[in-house]
């Protein structure tokens, strides 16, 4: 007489295969089935499991992924990461599933992926981070970043921008409203002093970078460095769209054999950079800025007139690294001072410095022809070729003084 057989019979091992072969929502769904799925998922020896079924995701593998700085992650919860993760691709598919209190975790989730990725060895190499493809098609078309279902805390909001500022441009960055709005973040004068360094920081004195002035400061650089043309609806559909200040530029590099705490160049400041910048007529400028009234309403409609033009120029430089400075609070990342000249028929002259800040940003500084101070932050990782965005000024500060964007990014190393 035939015995029947059930699934709980296998042996336990090709149960573990069959269930690394699902979706992790899936196996989260089983385990709630019976004790024995129960203690191979949840169980005390788990965590190998759970490595595993990390691993059958097309993410990066963490261990062989580094930090913003260079950094290799050091060790991984296999468990909680994956779950993070996995809930913030339910929220993002569908973000009215999201709770108040975990608003935050999906944004720093959705941002430890683009920020902790696979790095690339040489600029040329086209090995994407596979953290990068999976984030650019769940994000496809970019509305999760643009949605308005709940108030953004400003915590949510500076994470948000992050995240954005990686991501790249997306349908609703192309609309009219989009390019006044990132034009009047740029261009008030209000939004620079000594308390944020006359640059793209928060106003506290802390060196904390606001990513909302990041984020304005790209798109404004983006809209002369993009095709500017009408774009139809299924061009969207792309899990990119082409920009050179985008996800799949984001990663850091640096070459497999290279220890960036034994060089003192690990920023790669060493060669040609590519200095681009916007700015307006001074006047408009001043009248933008109500510069009669001091604390008057800033005149958006100078940006809207359609009659409106902002001048877009690039310089390439030479740049040298003169000497390090031991940095103490960063011991392996010394501050990298250096000069450079530019290249062609415009004479121009630059010096400033590398390092990074308290919260492990890599602040650029530099002033050029003794005129222009510009402080920047480099976006994506160590040596990554998004670049630097940042905004220039002058060194004097003066209050009716000019400011704009500037995008900084390296062309040829050595």
């Amino acid at each position: 007489m035939a015995t029947s057989t059930s699934l709980l019979d296998i042996p336990p091992e090709i149960l573990e295969q069959i269930l690394l072969e699902l979706d992790p929502l899936d196996v989260g769904a089983i385990s709630q089935t019976c004790a024995l799925f129960a203690q191979l998922i949840y169980g005390s020896s788990s965590e190998l499991f759970w490595r595993k079924l990390y691993l059958s995701v097309a993410i990066d593998d963490p261990r062989q992924c580094v930090d913003p700085i260079g950094n290799p992650i050091k060790s991984v919860e296999w468990k909680k990461t994956l779950q993070r993760i996995i809930r913030a691709r339910t929220v993002v598919m569908n973000p009215e599933l999201c709770r108040e209190e975990e608003r935050v975790t999906i944004w720093q989730t959705l941002l430890q992926m683009a920020s902790n990725t696979f790095p690339l060895y040489h600029t040329d190499d086209y090995n994407l981070s596979l953290n990068f493809a999976w984030l650019a098609a769940l994000l496809r078309g970019g509305k999760f970043l643009e949605h308005s279902l709940w108030e953004l805390s400003p915590e949510e909001r500076q994470l948000r921008a992050h995240f954005h500022t990686l991501y790249g441009l997306t349908p609703n960055d192309f609309s009219p409203e989009r390019r006044v709005e990132t034009r009047c973040s740029v261009y008030a004068l209000r939004n620079y002093s000594l308390a944020n360094i006359y640059g793209p920081f928060l106003p506290d004195n802390s060196g904390t970078v606001d990513w909302e002035r990041v984020l304005a400061i790209q798109h404004v650089i983006s809209m002369h460095i993009v095709l500017e043309r009408e774009r139809s609806p299924e061009e969207f559909t792309s899990i990119f769209i082409g920009s050179p200040m985008s996800l799949p530029y984001c990663g850091s590099v640096f070459t497999r054999d290279l220890k960036l705490e034994e060089v003192e160049d690990w920023a790669g400041v060493e060669g040609t950079w590519q200095c681009s910048f916007c700015f307006c007529d001074h006047r408009d400028l001043l009248v933008f800025n109500n510069y009669a009234s001091i604390n008057g309403p800033l005149r958006r409609e100078v940006f809207e007139d359609p009659e409106f033009t902002e001048a877009f120029t690039m310089y390439e430089f030479k740049i040298h690294v003169t000497h390090t400075e031991y940095d103490e609070a960063h011991p392996t990342r010394p501050i990298i001072h250096f000069k450079a000249t530019s290249q062609g028929s415009n004479h121009a002259e630059m010096e400033g410095w590398v390092g990074l800040s308290s919260k492990n940003d890599i602040h650029w500084h530099f002033v050029s022809n003794h005129m222009w101070s510009s402080e920047g932050i480099q976006v994506g990782g160590v040596r990554s070729t998004f670049g630097v965005l940042g905004i220039w000024s002058t060194v004097q500060h003066e209050r009716s003084d000019p400011v704009g964007p500037y995008w900084l990014r390296k062309v040829l190393d050595g």
